[in-house]
């Protein structure tokens, strides 16, 4: 659904609306879906050589790919803008087919006409949806619920405007600041963020399948879940077998190929050995890959 042939049988991209029109329909089916998360143009040809059905971004993988931390605003010269963000973005949609979901920070700002702004730039670079997070990097807790609740509605409405077509996922991190409730925290605020306007809602942090079920049986709407970090390892399976309709895999992937790279030059400098060039993709493959990808633009 996110390419088609002209008379001339050749490869046309789908457009940003056509996208995200087959984005939405992913969290209606029966059965959920894997979503992971790239952070630069090859990581997402990559990825989407997979045959999964869509792509997210991550702002960690990102921000490392940068040589910066992930979203710490608090030292002004080592912040990811949102220029530098929308800049890799658009160089990953613009490298496959497949509907890309766009990791969006919180809007970048607290008022929410910044959401509703980022949102408007997210839509013009092309990509099929986005995440909106309640947690503000600026007092390291959640956005007061009142303010969380209109940016989300700020956001769908910058969507309405713009014609509809724009996935809007609300990131929820009650898990990951210490509230003293965050299953009750997370489960009514993302209920409030779906009758707000949210399509899917995104409670980080939570790797318990009891939890996990509790969400999906309480929340009122498509749940996203990210795998590849904590202590308990869960499987795509699993998640989608229990109601979970979106799985993605956050700043995991990026981490694990910087974790090869360290391991790497420690190989190299400790035994004088290159053992970690055999899981290497071949030149040849690579060349053939980014060939084909680049020929269906």
């Amino acid at each position: 659904m996110s390419s088609s042939a002209n008379s001339s049988g050749e490869t046309v991209m789908a457009t940003q609306v056509e996208k995200a029109i087959a984005f939405k329909a992913l969290h209606s089916t029966e059965r959920g879906f894997v979503m992971p998360n790239a952070w630069d143009a090859g990581s997402a040809v990559v990825l989407a050589e997979g045959g999964v059905p869509a792509l997210g971004t991550t702002s960690a993988g990102i921000a490392f790919s940068l040589g910066k931390p992930d979203f710490d605003i608090r030292d002004a010269s080592s912040v990811l803008t949102r220029e530098e963000m929308f800049q890799r973005l658009r160089q990953i949609v613009d490298a496959v087919v497949l509907p890309v979901n766009g990791d969006l920070e919180d809007g970048y700002g607290r008022d929410a006409q910044s959401v509703a702004e980022t949102i408007s730039l997210a839509i013009a670079a092309g990509l099929a949806g986005g995440n909106i997070e309640d947690n503000n990097p600026r007092t390291e807790g959640l956005y007061e619920e009142k303010v969380a609740v209109e940016r989300i509605r700020a956001a769908r409405g910058a969507i309405e405007a713009s014609g509809g077509a724009f996935v809007l996922n609300a990131k929820i991190d009650a898990f990951l600041v210490g509230v003293p409730d965050p299953l009750e925290t997370a489960i009514r605020r993302a209920n409030l963020f779906l009758e707000a306007g949210a399509d899917c809602v995104y409670p980080c942090g939570p790797n318990n399948l009891d939890t996990i079920q509790t969400l999906v049986r309480e929340i009122n709407g498509p749940l996203n879940i990210v795998i590849g970090w904590g202590t308990v390892p869960l499987s795509v399976p699993v998640l989608l077998d229990i109601g979970v309709k979106r799985v993605s895999l956050g700043g995991s992937i990026a981490r694990s190929a910087l974790g090869l790279v360290r391991r790497s030059v420690r190989e190299l400098c400790d035994q004088g050995t290159i053992n970690f060039a055999a899981d290497q993709i071949g030149q040849q493959e690579l060349n053939a890959l980014f060939s084909k990808m680049t020929a269906s633009r």
